[in-house]
């Protein structure tokens, strides 16, 4: 029985009993007051002491009539919230064995009772949380594996240093390439850094102009812009969001960063500053399958699956800037540009 029905049920026997109860305290009353009356009328001797010990009787059951009946109810309506909330307590003892080392544990109720949705949604929570968990893993499984490359690498060129004498050249081209190991070593430490920082949440919220921050990362990547042989189309409406600035800077910054890495020569980088979506990064790379452009947000992941091909970056871009969107409660997708590449659109709130 569910425990909605346990509940109708021990209303309605309360009324029962509480209607009974009053009844026939009504009619003893009437009897003894009548069996009184009869007997004092009498004139019989004693009858007037008699009468009198009578009353005193029937008036202290009266004084702890109420008393009594407090507490049969007090004890009835515990045992009745008992019986309802047992199907609860029973549903208790299997929430109570999940733990980390069975994550895949589900109650699966049947019906479509109360406790049924309950046990549903606590199966629901359970699957996020495992969900959550298998990412953890995953994430700190990946994150191993990156960090152990570069390590390894290092390990090699300094043996090799150790095992023989160097040219001058080579001496040269060992601490080059031990340099370029350890830039991307920080990298990876600050993405890994950043990724923590914004899971947290903002410490403070104020107005930022999303345009000016805009102009000003574009202006420190004017070189490498440059560099690259890309053309910048910018428009940039006065857009104000609530939030933090240093890490507004960030996810302008990793999204403009994306675009011109993953550009081809001479290509196109676009950035739009508007109503909404309030921020839009389009870039013209290489032709990006639908399918994979939700796995790009996932950490350590890329476009190309050769783990050895960094491209100066560590796979943390996407998955940093959809932290940072989250955080400032907006909201991040991207799909493949018309002519090739990503168009990454992130709508944020607007300040008041």
């Amino acid at each position: 029985m569910t425990p909605r029905w346990r509940i109708v049920l021990v209303g309605v026997l309360a009324l029962f009993v509480g209607y009974a109860a009053s009844g026939l305290a009504t009619w003893a009353l009437s009897q003894v007051w009548l069996w009184g009356k009869r007997f004092c009328g009498t004139g019989l001797p004693g009858s007037g002491v008699l009468c009198g010990q009578v009353y005193d009787l029937v008036g202290l059951v009266l004084a702890l009539a109420p008393l009594a009946v407090l507490l049969v109810a007090v004890i009835g309506i515990w045992a009745g919230a008992l019986w309802c909330l047992r199907p609860v307590r029973d549903l208790a003892g299997p929430v109570a064995q999940v733990g980390p080392q069975n994550l895949g544990h589900r109650l699966r109720p049947r019906g479509n009772d109360e406790l049924a949705r309950l046990a549903r949604s606590i199966d629901e929570m359970m699957e996020r949380i495992a969900a959550g968990y298998e990412g953890q893993r995953r994430f700190a499984a990946n994150a191993s594996h990156e960090l152990r490359t570069p390590l390894a690498v290092q390990r090699t060129l300094i043996e090799v240093g150790m095992a023989r004498s160097l040219t001058g050249e080579q001496l040269e081209l060992l601490t080059g390439q031990l340099l370029e190991t350890n830039e991307r070593n920080e990298r990876l430490i600050e993405g890994l850094l950043a990724l923590s920082e914004s899971d947290q949440g903002l410490r403070s919220r104020t107005p930022q102009r999303l345009d000016d921050i805009v102009t000003g990362v574009l202006a420190t990547y004017q070189d490498r812009i440059t560099e690259a042989g890309l053309t910048v189309q910018s428009h940039l409406e006065p857009r104000l969001v609530m939030g933090e600035r240093v890490l507004l800077e960030r996810l302008v910054t990793n999204l403009v960063e994306n675009a011109i890495k993953y550009n081809r020569p001479g290509g196109t980088l676009t950035v739009t500053v508007g109503r909404s979506p309030a921020l839009t990064v389009v870039n013209t790379g290489q032709v990006v399958p639908a399918e994979a452009v939700a796995g790009l947000f996932e950490p350590f992941r890329r476009l190309a699956r050769d783990r050895t091909n960094h491209s100066g970056g560590a796979g943390l871009g996407l998955a940093i800037a959809r932290s940072i969107t989250q955080a400032h409660d907006g909201l991040i997708a991207a799909r493949p540009a018309e002519y090739g590449g990503l168009r990454v659109d992130v709508q944020l709130p607007t300040a008041p």
